[in-house]
């Protein structure tokens, strides 16, 4: 990985851990109120008002053409991720009736009914400046505008080139205020891919923006995986050990250090890696007792504890966010099929009865659902159900092979891989299976998508 790609996640790193923005004013604290509840069928969007940021130059300070491009990003930005999560349809600047010069930022400064008429149901109020030290200060104001009242207001503070992340950050805010679940924008996309006639592990934003080749071993790295604070990754990779005795190897690459470190190396299959939610183990796939297992790999101390005893292979685990549950892939029957394990006492019930090979499974962070791929009708599809097994739907169908889903952390969409293009691309999905899009391009064959985490220490509700 270059310089120049870690220099850029130790700084979005740097931005979450500092704090990106503060109280306005004790309104300033979103409600608990859950305005769009997430994951129910929606007979039309909820329509936003947006205009355009207000300018606050002062003597001295840049520009109004410095503010007017750094305005212009934000808005851009903050539109494309808002309009990513299909809750939203912006009114067009053409219908407002309000007078952009005269409209102020509170409530006592502009009319309610001038959008509410329009049937605006949320409104952004924002304004851009910039400080003695040429920071950027990005105060916004979400107002419930059928409820007339305030419902987040906050004050960003960051360098110039750090506009994206401002408008990550309050796009975030946004979807947290009104859905009660963290936004994604600010969260990455891991995957393997061949592009560069070997298999590294490449990553990308949400949105398939800024891909990045991550590992150069010119091998075969497969299966990566992200800790739960996304400052590094696990994978898996093709290696030749003593004697010229090929291996599957499980390794680490840190984002803060920039260094690679082997995790496993114990002969025969070391794959299929998962961080526990507390980040202090990995769930994984060894073979070197004989019979490929899943164990658990204590990442401090280095031991091994056996989960998993049949005289098939068990593989894929996917924990839940209580780190109590994981499901796992077994042939322990016969057929592969999706199991879960109480971790704890390490009993196992079976999930799925039907088809011939069902794989991967990913849990949910809501709704406690899990997804997994499925052979049927001479092809794989994504399928969805409840953590106990009932109510499967399947997802795609009819076009191609659709394999590795892993759901959102918000569990509002699932990446997957898919060859209905021919050569297998990373796509996303409603977890309704709509709403799909492409977001890999000239990468080769891309797969296993692992989504992270959103930044643990975005803390930009600290209180000054």
């Amino acid at each position: 990985m270059n310089s120049e790609w870690r220099n850029q996640f130790l700084s979005t790193l740097l931005l979450s851990i500092i704090c990106l923005s503060f109280w306005l004013s004790p309104l300033a604290k979103a409600s608990e109120k859950v305005y769009l509840p997430v994951g129910k069928a929606r007979t039309k969007k909820t329509v936003l008002a947006f205009p355009e940021i207000r300018l606050k130059n002062s003597i001295g300070l840049p520009k109004s053409s410095t503010l007017s491009s750094l305005s212009k990003t934000l808005s851009e930005t903050i539109l494309k991720d808002l309009n990513f999560m299909d809750l939203f349809r912006f009114l067009e600047s053409s219908a407002f009736i309000e007078n952009p010069s005269q409209g102020g930022m509170t409530l006592d400064q502009f009319k309610l009914s001038d959008w509410t008429t329009l049937g605006v149901e949320f409104l952004i109020k924002s304004e851009v400046s910039m400080d003695t030290h040429q920071n950027l200060i990005f105060e916004v104001h979400l107002y419930d505008t059928f409820g007339a009242k305030q419902v987040l207001a906050k004050r960003y503070l960051a360098s110039m080139q750090e506009v994206k992340a401002i408008a990550h950050s309050f796009a975030n805010d946004v979807v947290q205020t009104l859905t009660g679940i963290p936004g994604i924008f600010q969260t990455k996309i891991a995957m393997s891919c061949d592009h560069s006639g070997k298999k590294e592990i490449y990553m990308m934003n949400y949105d398939g923006t800024e891909v990045k080749q991550i590992t150069h071993h010119r091998s075969i790295a497969f299966a990566p995986a992200w800790s739960p604070d996304g400052s590094r990754i696990a994978y898996s990779l093709f290696t030749r050990h003593s004697n010229n005795i090929k291996n599957i190897d499980l390794y680490e690459f840190n984002f803060t250090t920039n260094t690679v470190r082997m995790l496993s190396g114990r002969q025969g299959i070391n794959s299929g890696a998962a961080y526990s939610p507390d980040g202090k183990s990995i769930a994984m796939t060894l073979s070197y007792l004989g019979n490929p297992e899943i164990f658990l790999l204590n990442l401090d101390s280095k031991s091994l504890v056996k989960m998993t005893k049949s005289f098939g292979f068990d593989v894929d685990p996917a924990w839940d966010t209580s780190g109590k549950k994981m499901a796992f892939v077994s042939s322990r029957t016969g057929m592969p099929m999706i199991f879960t394990m109480n971790v704890e006492d390490k009993s196992v019930q079976r999930l799925t009865y039907a088809g011939r090979y069902n794989a991967t499974p990913t849990w949910s962070s809501q709704k406690n659902k899990i997804g997994f791929a499925g052979w049927i009708d001479k092809s794989f599809d994504i399928f969805i159900m409840n953590a106990d097994g009932t109510n499967i739907e399947r997802i795609t169908k009819n076009q191609g092979n659709n394999e590795d889903p892993f759901f959102s952390p918000d569990g509002n969409f699932l990446v997957f891989s898919s060859n209905r293009t021919g050569q297998k691309n990373i796509y996303l999905m409603n977890i309704d299976g709509t709403f799909v899009k492409r977001l890999t391009y000239g990468l080769g064959n891309c797969v296993s998508p692992k989504w992270s985490n959103p930044p643990v220490a975005n803390i930009s509700n600290v209180q000054h």
